[in-house]
């Protein structure tokens, strides 16, 4: 019998008669194996041996290919064409997803850029680093949960656990959004995979005055880096702010801030204090990148805070409580009050929303108030930094902070 133009023939197939057929010269013979209906294998005229699965579309046939023999047994066709019959055109829709790479270009280009997320450089750092060195020629059907449990545990082993629920939520994200266009695809991502607890996430942290010196001064060896971090404690913004701060938005010591798209708010316009503007005036210019705090490699702005955090934190004299660069945010605004800056100034400079009838009407820029504030601001670290003498008592021998003096309050 033929079908298709193929010499066809059925019968129950074993180990045996699976090894032994010779082919048939200028024909291909395709045998129907009775012991599993569907599977078929294919004798190739040139020697080969091909399993396939048939199954039928609107009532004409077709063929999955499964695999060849010998490096498919025939008990492992027979479970390869149980698996894919018992419902084709969901096998076929997943392998029709692609990769994961594939679907991660399309996620970029379908949902980020075309909402024009804030978060987008972020997002493609994140599955550049941390994902798709580990995923992108895996089909995303095949990843399960256990994969990505496995991943996680990799980033927080290497990078922290913070840093693991940013890879979480970018996996989730973008699986969820896969999902809502696919029939048959299901996300793996399961409830209570974070590796920080909802309650640790409400941070509180606050850098003590013995803790801001050891900060400031382990930034001492790393130049770039180190820069950033202080220039964070003496403007009090958000990191992603400072790390895209472009030589062109400062003129005659003025920062302007630069607003992105979806952008509620920020700061605005800053004047920097003295202190802030030697940071960047000793930072290099680099041909072709805009940025004044700069990537390793590349015309991009920096962008490898895990790594560097980690080591700032190896030079510290004494291991600090856990902290982040966020709480350099949190600890400039406790400083600010501290120096009896106004709240609703602090709150401008922080770039924060004011609330009710104010937020609405008062078109005020605040320039000079906010420009106050954060001299106010810098001369708070300054007198950190540099306690006056009779403020500063020795420590008793073995004091178990390891540090020698102690300043009074």
């Amino acid at each position: 019998m033929h079908l298709l133009g193929k010499a066809m023939s059925r019968k129950r197939l074993t180990q045996e008669s699976v090894r032994k057929p010779n082919p048939v010269p200028g024909k291909q013979v395709s045998v129907f194996d009775a012991g599993m209906p569907g599977l078929v294998l294919g004798l190739n005229p040139g020697g080969s041996k091909t399993w396939s699965a048939l199954f039928y579309v609107s009532g004409k046939p077709r063929y999955k290919k499964l695999g060849r023999y010998p490096i498919l047994s025939l008990a492992q066709a027979r479970d390869a064409a149980r698996k894919f019959l018992e419902n084709p055109q969901k096998a076929l829709s997943d392998t029709d997803a692609g990769t994961f790479q594939d679907v991660s270009d399309n996620f970029m280009k379908r949902y980020v850029e075309a909402n024009g997320l804030r978060s987008k450089r972020e997002i493609a750092r994140t599955l550049n680093k941390y994902i798709l060195p580990r995923w992108q020629d895996r089909k995303i059907c095949d990843i399960r949960r256990s994969d990505v449990t496995a991943l996680l545990d990799k980033v927080e082993d290497d990078h922290g656990a913070r840093q693991a629920d940013m890879v979480l939520a970018v996996v989730r994200k973008m699986m969820n959004w896969h999902a809502s266009r696919q029939d048959d695809y299901v996300s793996p991502i399961a409830r209570n995979m974070n590796r920080v607890k909802a309650a640790d996430r409400a941070r509180k942290r606050v850098l003590e005055d013995d803790e801001l010196r050891a900060v400031w001064h382990a930034c001492d060896e790393l130049p770039t880096f180190g820069a950033l971090v202080r220039f964070a404690l003496l403007t009090a913004q958000r990191k992603e702010k400072i790390a895209t701060l472009r030589w062109d938005d400062i003129a005659d010591g003025v920062w302007a801030i630069r607003t992105e798209p979806r952008e509620k708010g920020n700061a605005g316009r800053l004047r920097l204090p003295e202190a802030a503007l030697d940071i960047i005036a000793t930072q290099p210019r680099i041909e072709g990148n805009p940025y004044v705090f700069t990537a390793a490699r590349g015309a991009g702005p920096f962008n490898s805070f895990s790594e560097w955090k980690a080591q700032l934190d190896a030079r510290l004299p004494a291991p600090l409580a856990h902290w982040t660069i966020h709480d350099l945010r949190r600890t400039a605004r406790s400083l600010l009050s501290r120096a009896g800056v106004r709240p609703d100034i602090s709150e401008r400079v922080m770039g924060h929303a004011i609330p009710g009838v104010e937020g609405v009407y008062d078109r005020h820029r605040y320039d000079d108030e906010k420009a106050h504030a954060l001299q106010a601001l810098a001369d708070v670290i300054d007198r950190i930094l540099n306690p006056p003498a009779a403020n500063v008592v020795p420590l008793r021998a073995g004091a178990a902070s390891g540090n020698r003096f102690e300043t009074r309050a």
